[in-house]
């Protein structure tokens, strides 16, 4: 038991995750990171409230954790479940992946959130980008090791 435990930490250390590891750890991560940065933009004084239709609605933390957890999950299961006949689309997802979370910042800036709201999940993209790139990362060594 404890060379199997050495072994799956020795593995964690050196960012070699299976499909399953690498998908529910970037899920994870993803969305710890996400709700520090909403606390810290509720510290600086955002309200996470948008304009709809007239009404006022707050994006937070709701909107934080599914727009966290759903594309991350999709996106990832996606990488995991093509790599399986084909591992260089991992290297394509850990472009497209990040590119598609840095793209979807400009809604966050186009709508009339607060500014420490707007950097807040402005952040939260840039964040998720970088959670995406090393989960996919883990993934491929994980596999091609």
């Amino acid at each position: 038991m404890t060379t199997t435990l050495e072994t799956r930490t020795q593995r964690i250390k050196s960012l070699e995750l299976t499909r399953v590891e690498a998908v529910v750890a970037t899920v994870v991560v993803g969305l710890a990171v996400n709700l520090l940065l909403w606390l810290i933009g509720l510290g600086a004084g955002g309200s996470f409230e948008v304009t709809d239709a007239g009404e006022k609605m707050t994006v937070a933390p709701g909107g934080v954790v599914v727009l966290s957890v759903v594309p991350t999950i999709v996106g990832m299961t996606a990488a995991a479940l093509l790599s399986l006949r084909w591992v260089s689309v991992i290297r394509i997802a850990q472009v497209v992946g990040p590119v598609l979370s840095l793209a979807t910042i400009a809604g966050t800036i186009l709508s009339d959130f607060d500014g420490a709201s707007t950097v807040s999940l402005a952040a939260m993209h840039v964040a998720l980008a970088a959670v995406v790139y090393f989960g996919l990362e883990g993934m491929r060594r994980g596999i091609t090791k």
